[in-house]
């Protein structure tokens, strides 16, 4: 009996050997994706007058203040036991000591003023912002008034980190890479404010080239080709009020659409859906 103990001792402490290596390969592995330091060079250009007086409203639109808060100015964004617990930053804080380049690198590559990759970041979409855009909306947070304090650290627990090992969450230069091999069909000129209205928007939700996503954790966001069944004064509703054909409500689009996509113009509205219309008779073919 001692003999069988003896041995059902060894295999319980040859099994705890081997989660502690697992673990600590998961942390270390998980480690090095958070703190990859892969930053390139940023191009900032100057904007235009009509895009620095258009910036505070493409704050709303691109749901910058959603995700930051009114002002900007951070809050519990993310929490999950054992998986993550973010926070989005103050950007006000933030821009008071980053520079231009910082700033640029952490809204269209997803790298952190720190030099780290970001978690739960659409630099993806954003990475398609023009140089103008990108710069009128760093001159915009800079121009908001800096008030409340930096947001904690980050904190990633152990599914957090083990879904980053094996490819289940990734980080937010991860996402930028995986975009930047896709892009939403060219269709030409006179199509093209509206396909980069929805590269640089929509995709977030809907995909890298608009077949469809998940939103959100359980959450799919269906192929734009569904718009091909929308006129413009349907469409125009879907995108102010987020009620869609047959007045269902929908959750997320409920939402980003009275809060954000309602600040769209009247023009912008209509060259998406030019766009999108275009791409449902195209694909449809």
């Amino acid at each position: 009996m001692a003999r069988v103990l003896r041995w059902a001792g060894y295999a319980i402490g040859a099994l705890v050997t081997l989660l502690l290596i697992a673990a600590a390969a998961i942390w270390l592995m998980s480690w090095e994706k958070l703190h990859a330091r892969t930053a390139r060079p940023e191009h900032l250009a100057r904007p235009t007058a009509a895009e620095m007086a258009d910036a505070p409203r493409m704050l709303t639109v691109l749901r910058c203040a959603d995700c930051h808060f009114p002002g900007v100015r951070g809050g519990l964004f993310f929490n999950e036991p054992h998986v993550a617990k973010i926070y989005a930053p103050n950007l006000t804080e933030v821009a008071a000591h980053a520079t231009d380049e910082q700033l640029a690198q952490a809204i269209r590559q997803g790298i952190g003023t720190d030099g780290r990759a970001l978690v739960i970041m659409p630099s993806a979409t954003f990475g398609r912002l023009d140089d103008g855009e990108l710069a009128a909306l760093i001159a915009a947070i800079r121009a908001l008034p800096r008030g409340g304090q930096a947001m904690p650290a980050r904190e990633i627990g152990p599914l957090g980190r083990l879904g980053l090992v094996m490819g289940k969450f990734h980080t937010t230069p991860e996402q930028v890479a995986d975009y930047a091999d896709k892009w939403p069909i060219d269709l030409g000129p006179q199509y093209r404010r509206g396909e980069h209205m929805a590269a640089s928007n929509c995709a977030e939700c809907h995909g890298p080239d608009l077949d469809g996503g998940e939103a959100e954790p359980g959450l799919m966001a269906p192929d734009l080709t569904v718009a091909g069944a929308y006129d413009l004064a349907g469409f125009t509703k879907l995108l102010r009020t987020g009620v869609p054909a047959g007045g269902r409500k929908l959750k997320l689009m409920g939402e980003i659409a009275k809060n954000d996509l309602s600040h769209m113009t009247d023009a912008e509205i209509a060259d998406l859906y030019a766009y999108l219309q275009a791409r449902a008779q195209k694909l449809s073919r």
